[in-house]
């Protein structure tokens, strides 16, 4: 026999209800039908709540959750209303569960735990903020393994093109992978182990974009299988790293990446002298080695931004780098060539070019034969183009379809470059060596 239980529901305005609240075995709030939240109006839930299959849930009031929380219909507020606030609340010492095979589209979220100690939220839904999400208190979860019904991600926050959060601490964040979509500049309110650790993107413009990260922390076993660097990085922080990847559907406009330090979490061996040789690495999984991204300092908040677009997406952390080795405007030049097609130096390398248009390079023989010349040398700073790999080009040069022997070789790059004391024109010439067979 079915029976019929009553729930408190607190009501400061209008509450449209035509859904049915039933209790079959166990106490539950189950939605089944349509229900709407007007505005000025409080709906609280100390039960388990369900949005059926069937379920069609508008919000444009607010709504409290102080358990289980399953959406496997519609969830949604009026967006030319820009209204509706869901509050999900940990009452005890145990994770809120949050699930459920159909997306939470929310407008203004909180999250608050009235424990004393770190409390978790178990995120196993998918949640698209349009508005605004505060940490009040409680680390969030996130479930990424694969949802077999949908085909996804069981858990994923994701924030669209105009939301925003504040209040992320290390009693309040998000531990897992999170998304932001759209062009605007975005800082990802990560951490783990409980310890807040933002990465920040910059603006593309491109509301097509997408973004996902994840911060890891004493990660032992990945830093044991990613030990190579390339010769200009001195020491790797191997506590921490970032992992940043794109959507598939983005643009050509690529991000400047920002990382922190902090004391406690950076090795103290990495922050001596940071502004000189701090520097932001990504890990290239084509040549399977760390690579250099450049670093501006910023003292005052810790942070370091990469110089230019990053090179490619992945994993990132912080590192030294050997100054000795770069150049005025951070140059880097490896000197070897092996345009064979594995990925690995195919072409003359000469990191962060592209930021100087206004240059020359030429490469002679070991008879002072001039086999290579042009200007604007990398324009892209990908190496998809105007890069030396191994073919004569230029004025006088030789046969220019056959690839050059293999040997020593003998650069000269020029390059304009500018700062406060104004424009000066800088000459680097050295040996190169190119493998051909």
């Amino acid at each position: 026999m079915k029976k019929n239980y009553f729930f408190t529901i607190v009501i400061l305005g209008y509450l449209i209800l035509l859904s049915d609240i039933t209790k079959a075995q166990d106490p539950i709030f189950l939605n089944g039908g349509i229900l709407y939240i007007n505005k000025q109006t409080l709906l609280s839930s100390y039960l388990p709540f369900v949005n059926t299959d069937r379920g069609f849930l508008i919000n444009d009031g607010e709504i409290h959750y102080h358990n289980t929380t399953t959406n496997e219909g519609i969830f949604s507020f009026t967006k030319r209303l820009s209204a509706g606030k869901v509050s999900f609340f940990q009452n005890d010492s145990n994770p809120q569960l949050i699930r459920g095979n159909r997306t939470f589209e929310l407008n203004q979220v909180h999250f608050k735990s009235d424990q004393p100690q770190v409390s978790f939220f178990d995120l196993k839904a998918n949640l698209d903020i349009e508005g605004e999400l505060d940490f009040v208190k409680g680390i969030i979860k996130v479930d990424s393994t694969q949802n077999e019904t949908t085909k996804v991600s069981k858990g994923m926050i994701t924030f669209l093109e105009t939301a925003t959060h504040k209040n992320a601490s290390n009693w309040s964040h998000i531990e897992g992978e999170v998304e932001k979509k759209g062009g605007r500049e975005f800082t990802f309110p990560i951490g783990d182990k409980g310890v807040l650790r933002p990465v920040k993107i910059s603006a593309t413009g491109d509301v097509q974009n997408s973004y996902q990260a994840k911060y890891k922390l004493d990660d032992t076993t990945f830093f044991e299988t990613h030990t190579v660097k390339a010769g200009i990085i001195d020491q790797i922080n191997t506590r921490e790293y970032w992992t940043v990847i794109k959507g598939q559907n983005n643009s050509e406009k690529q991000i400047k990446l920002t990382l922190s330090w902090q004391e406690d979490y950076t090795p103290i061996s990495l922050i001596k002298n940071p502004e000189k040789d701090l520097h932001i690495v990504r890990w290239d999984e084509q040549q399977q080695l760390w690579v250099d991204e450049g670093g501006v300092v910023d003292l005052s908040s810790k942070e370091v931004t990469t110089i230019a677009p990053v090179k490619g997406y992945g994993y990132f952390t912080l590192a030294t780098v050997k100054k000795n080795w770069m150049l005025d405007g951070d140059l880097v030049i490896y000197n070897l060539v092996t345009p064979n097609g594995d990925g690995k130096n195919d072409y003359f390398i000469i990191a962060n070019i592209n930021q100087y248009p206004n240059n020359r390079v030429e490469v002679y023989n070991r008879w002072g034969v001039r086999v290579y010349e042009t200007t604007n040398y990398d324009s892209k700073g990908d190496g998809s183009e105007n890069v030396f790999r191994g073919y004569a080009k230029g004025k006088n040069a030789i046969d220019q379809s056959q690839q050059l022997p293999s040997g020593t070789y003998y650069y000269v790059i020029t390059y304009e470059y500018k700062d406060e004391k104004g424009s000066r024109m800088i000459k680097k010439a050295a040996n190169l060596h190119l493998e051909t067979n």
